[in-house]
Formats: structure tokens, sequence, C-alpha cells
């Protein structure tokens, strides 16, 4: 049975406690991407809105295979957006022993936005500089096969996302080349003494969306910040954990046996801080609109030590 599947059952066994918050909907105004990109940019712009689910559809396709110009395959499940337009693409990529199922919710939220996603299984105890250039192959492999996927990728507007190690694989695809518009990096850490080479070579624009550290700072995590030449923007989150920087869709059940130091709260303000990055970097190819969206919020203390330069 799917993941989805196991959802509806869990549904059906728990009346309805399930790891998919009510969170309300964005009302349908928007026949396409990009009416709604026209609105959201004449509109001020706050983080809560992207707390809501967006006005799309969401199509699911789990566990498809990608197989690359040299027959190297990728698998992924797939969020595609029901906005008939051309639309850019996040690909996430999780941490160490983590998987694509850890950021289901994600990439669904990003697709209800009008943001097709991508949550990609790559080996999950590394080597993550390694697998930061398989990113770039895949980049490179959707830019030259764009219907790949689906027709209504924009391959000109990619987006790379990366939690934990996941992150630093991320830092290493764009230092390696990588033809993306920017990176939203998801409480980043890195186990790569050469880290601070691939951060200086940095071009395009960075997000990073840290946890509070008063519940633990990853390791090298503030390396990301501090090596970054230019075109980096980093906020905290208030009573955030690590793994609060993940969000799967489980089951009832799962929630009660998983054991993880999580909270709706903080996830949910990943999800929307991510979604409001993932929304600045597709329709602007910079950072700003996203900064601005978070103003309240770190008026307010939900986020903190904001830093840009």
């Amino acid at each position: 049975m799917s993941r989805f599947g196991w959802l509806l059952l869990g549904l059906m066994l728990f009346g309805g406690c399930a790891r998919l918050p009510d969170i309300g909907v964005t009302p349908l105004k928007h026949a396409t991407v990009g009416t709604l990109q026209k609105q959201l940019l004449v509109e001020r712009s706050e983080l809560q809105r992207f707390r809501l689910r967006g006005p799309f559809e969401v199509a699911v396709q789990e566990d498809r295979a990608l197989v690359l110009a040299d027959g190297e395959r990728i698998e992924a499940d797939l969020y595609l957006s029901s906005a008939p337009d051309n639309a850019p693409l996040v690909i996430l990529l999780h941490g160490y022993d983590n998987s694509k199922d850890d950021h289901a919710y994600q990439a669904y939220h990003l697709a209800s936005w009008g943001v097709h996603a991508a949550a990609v299984q790559l080996p999950n105890q590394g080597p993550w500089d390694e697998n930061g250039r398989t990113l770039v192959r895949l980049v490179r492999f959707l830019q030259s096969s764009p219907h790949a996927l689906d027709r209504r990728i924009d391959p000109r507007r990619i987006i790379l996302a990366g939690h934990s190690f996941g992150a630093t694989s991320v830092a290493v695809a764009m230092a390696e080349g990588a033809p993306v518009l920017g990176g939203i990096l998801l409480d980043p850490a890195s186990p790569l003494p050469s880290l601070s080479r691939y951060l200086r070579r940095l071009r395009a624009p960075l997000m990073v969306l840290m946890a509070d550290p008063k519940l633990g700072e990853t390791n090298g995590g503030s390396d990301f910040y501090e090596y970054t030449r230019s075109g980096i923007a980093q906020v905290s989150i208030a009573n955030a954990s690590h793994d609060d920087a993940t969000f799967p869709i489980a089951s009832p059940l799962e929630t009660v046996f998983s054991g993880a130091e999580t909270t709706e709260a903080g996830q949910m303000v990943f999800v929307a801080a991510l979604t409001s990055a993932a929304m600045s970097l597709g329709l602007t190819g910079q950072l700003d609109y996203a900064w601005n969206s978070y103003a309240e919020a770190l008026k307010s203390g939900t986020l903190f030590d904001a830093l840009r330069k």
C-alpha cells in the first residue's frame, strides 16, 4: 500500500487524527500560476499567507524512476501542481539516515502553490559531496530533457532544497555549476572539512532556514552563512527543532510511535518559510520577496537572528 493509502487507512481507524494538518486553503481565484504570481507580487506579502495550502490541486507520483543520459537511475516522488501553465520545480534532498518520504508534506504544500516538487532519494549516509554532483547531473538532465518529468515543468526555473547534510549536497551542487535559480537550506549541517571551499564559489541566491539553536546546534551549521561571500539570507525559527525542518505525511499510528522530536507548529513555520523562499526564487530569481514576507514574523519573534549579505 502506498503512503497515501496508509494515510487514508489511518483516517478511517483514528477518526481523522492524521499528520495532514487542517490549515485552511487559499481561495481558488487563480486559474494559472501566472495570474497567482502576478497577484502575489503586487500584494503585501506575509509569511502567514503561506501557512495556508495553495489554491491548486496536487497529483502525486510515488517512486518515479528517473533514468539519466548515462543510465544512472534516481528514485523520486513527484508532486505536480494542477495549474496548466509552466511552473518552477523544487528538488528536495533528505539528510543523514532520512529519506524522500521525510519531505512529503513540504513537497505537497509547494505544489499546491503552483511550484512543482520532486523529493529525491540518494544514499542517505553519503558521501554528501558525491550526492551534490548527482544533483548537478540531475538538473542538467532535466534541462536537456525538459519533458522527462512533466511538460509543465519549466527547466529554466529549478531550485534545490536540502535538509541537514542534504544541504551540504545542495551547496556542492551549486558550487559545481548546477544551472539553478538558487538554493534553500533547511537547518543545514555538514561533515565536510572542505565545505568552506565550496561555499566561497557560490553565486546563485541562497536562503538558509535555521532551527532554534537553544534546541541544539547542527555540526557546521554556522559555516554556511560565514563562508558564503554574498547573495545569502538567513533566519532562525523560534522553538523549532532540527527534525522540524522535515515534514513526513504519516499515519496516526506512525505519528504515535515515531518518537521524533517535532512539533506541528515548528514544522508549519518551516513549510511557510520554505514556500515563500521557493516562490521568491521562482518568480523573481531573487530573495527580496521572501525576505519582505518574513518581516512581521521577525517582529513577533516567530523568526529571529535575521542575517543577510
